[in-house]
């Protein structure tokens, strides 16, 4: 995932102080961590008083998890959004969630952050923790119902394989900040979708 676009050049005032706070959440949550990043930091980036903070959200940790909730809707995953495509066959989109990753931005590669947050969260925060297992959850079972449609034999065994390979490329790309990782991901895939449909699809 690609570090969100800068909101520096947030205009200032009441109007969409929100959704001004949440682009700031965005960003500077998944750049520089979520402990790392202040409430005082969240409104100077947005631009917005302490009391105007406050009154959207009550909390850090309320910011923390409406962050998250954004991209269960608005702002979907890349390997996520790559599963709804419907000009590549089922089989293709099973592989395509492993495409290699392509950024000019110099920033280290930091990975799902829904993952970075249930690390941070260390067990001390739970609505984060429910949070990421629903959406992981979810993620699996989407890779399941895509290699059903695909026509494998054993959808459910080839969806949790390849979601266990995408996790484990994620945290060794950010671990290493190297997206090499999912080229190795993506041959692992493609012998798992050789095994299932014999020949893997070809894009």
């Amino acid at each position: 995932m690609a570090a969100p676009t800068s909101i520096t050049r947030a205009a200032r005032g009441g109007r969409g102080a929100r959704e001004r706070i949440l682009q700031a959440a965005e960003e500077l949550f998944y750049t520089r961590g979520i402990h790392a990043t202040g409430v005082a930091a969240l409104m100077e980036a947005a631009h917005v008083s302490p009391r105007t903070f406050y009154v959207h959200f009550p909390t850090k940790n309320a910011l923390v998890e409406e962050y998250l909730r954004r991209f269960e809707s608005e702002k979907p995953l890349a390997a996520e959004a790559v599963l709804e495509r419907g000009d590549l066959t089922p089989a293709q989109r099973l592989l395509a969630i492993f495409a290699p990753m392509e950024s000019d931005s110099p920033a280290p590669f930091r990975g799902c952050p829904f993952h970075n947050a249930v690390v941070e969260g260390a067990g001390e925060l739970p609505e984060v923790a429910r949070l990421a297992q629903l959406h992981k959850q979810a993620f699996r079972d989407r890779l399941v119902a895509t290699a059903a449609e695909a026509g494998a034999a054993h959808p459910e065994s080839l969806g949790r394989q390849l979601a266990v390979i995408f996790e484990g490329a994620n945290a060794l790309a950010a671990s290493c900040n190297d997206t090499e990782a999912f080229t190795d991901a993506r041959r692992a895939a493609r012998t798992l979708l050789d095994v299932a449909f014999t020949t893997a699809p070809r894009e």
